[in-house]
């Protein structure tokens, strides 16, 4: 079993940063391609990054440029930092992992609230 929390949300304002924290217990995570998701009130869960075991990442068009994903081993902790947020990047963030070769995820963190104000 792998335990995933998140923490560094909060409140900021348009074109600050924030960087997203996924600490992991119970394995380590370098064997696991890490994840993360959003998920904004009324509207479905969506991919903002992947991270994979050896260090890959991949992004989808609207956040390319401004997030970046990566891991520590020494602290089985990845991140993802967020630059120049906007408005439309208010959700609440997840964390999630997933063996290599494998279609869904595995661990899910609890979330934390990213909200950014105009």
């Amino acid at each position: 079993q792998v335990q995933l929390v998140e923490s560094g949300g909060g409140l900021v304002q348009a074109g600050d940063s924030l960087r997203l924290s996924c600490a992991a217990s119970g394995r380590t995570l370098s064997s696991y391609h890490m994840g993360w998701f959003r998920q904004a009130p009324g509207k479905e869960r969506e991919f903002v990054a992947l991270i994979t075991s050896g260090g890959t990442t991949y992004y989808p068009d609207f956040v390319k440029g401004r997030f970046t994903a990566s891991r520590d081993s020494a602290k089985n902790t990845v991140f993802l930092q967020m630059n120049n947020l906007k408005p439309e990047d208010t959700a609440v963030y997840y964390c999630a992992a997933k063996v290599s070769g494998a279609s869904a995820y595995d661990y899910w963190g609890q979330g934390t609230q990213v909200t950014v104000s105009s």
